[in-house]
């Protein structure tokens, strides 16, 4: 499971955000203790805990003392909106540079968008997402 080459603490911060941003894990919903989380994935303890210590400082979870952790409220629409902000600059930004480099145009970009379906497919997405959270 955790096989990537970032730290195991911060793939189970990613892994957890991914499961809001799907609507897995609702605004509100209880997520897994750092012991069930150490003791489903075999790693230590501290490690799950810091993880949950990341989100909890970035307001994605929230701690209710005796009972667990928590999703925050409006935390999928905060991680969406940090995610969109990412994606716009570090993948789009570049795409769009490298397309005036080659002199493709505002036009022809868009028309490829459409040729290529994935303009029905982002509004599928985006609705089926914003769906999902309500």
């Amino acid at each position: 499971m955790f096989d990537g080459r970032e730290p195991i603490y911060i793939q189970i911060a990613d892994q957890i955000r991914g499961d809001i941003l799907a609507g897995h894990l609702a605004e509100g919903e209880q997520v897994m203790s750092t012991t069930q989380y150490a003791t489903t994935f075999r790693i230590n303890p501290a490690t799950a805990a810091k993880a949950f210590a990341q989100l909890v400082d970035e307001g994605v979870l929230y701690k209710q003392r005796g009972v667990g952790m928590f999703v925050a409220e409006g935390a999928p629409d905060r991680l969406r909106a940090g995610r969109r902000e990412t994606f716009l600059e570090d993948l789009l930004e570049p795409v769009l540079a490298e397309a005036r480099v080659l002199g493709i145009s505002t036009s022809e970009l868009i028309r490829w968008i459409e040729r290529s379906g994935a303009a029905a497919d982002l509004t599928t997405t985006t609705n089926s997402t914003e769906g999902e959270q309500r």
